[in-house]
């Protein structure tokens, strides 16, 4: 059980690289905007929050690598960082898109399911 908690936070965590780079690098690129359907007018007026955003979702990454990488507490930092992911989905799912409850709080929440359960 342990293996596939470790297999589904890793996946978040690369899920997390992935929404970085579309919001700190690709915000005002054609697979940026396809992305968060925006327009180039409202992509140009909100790339710096965007960047800022991205720049989190990049610490979320890394705070969950760093619980795969961890010998000593691991499981703890990953259960942190899921459930900082998750609380950032049910927030960005009530406020922007429920559409990031199922992209961004499911496979926290699984992930955190696999850790207890391990």
């Amino acid at each position: 059980m342990q293996l596939i908690a470790n297999v589904v936070v890793a996946l978040v965590a690369v899920l997390h690289v992935y929404i970085m780079v579309l919001e700190m690098f690709l915000w005002d690129k054609p697979a940026g905007m396809r992305a968060f359907r925006q327009t180039p007018e409202s992509a140009a007026a909100t790339k710096v929050l965007a960047e800022n955003q991205g720049l989190y979702n990049g610490f979320l990454a890394v705070g969950l690598f760093w619980g795969l990488l961890s010998t000593t507490a691991g499981n703890e930092i990953k259960t942190f960082f899921l459930l900082c992911v998750f609380v950032a989905g049910a927030y960005g799912a009530i406020t922007a898109s429920r559409k990031i409850l199922f992209i961004q709080s499911l496979p926290a929440a699984l992930g955190l399911v696999f850790l207890f359960l391990s």
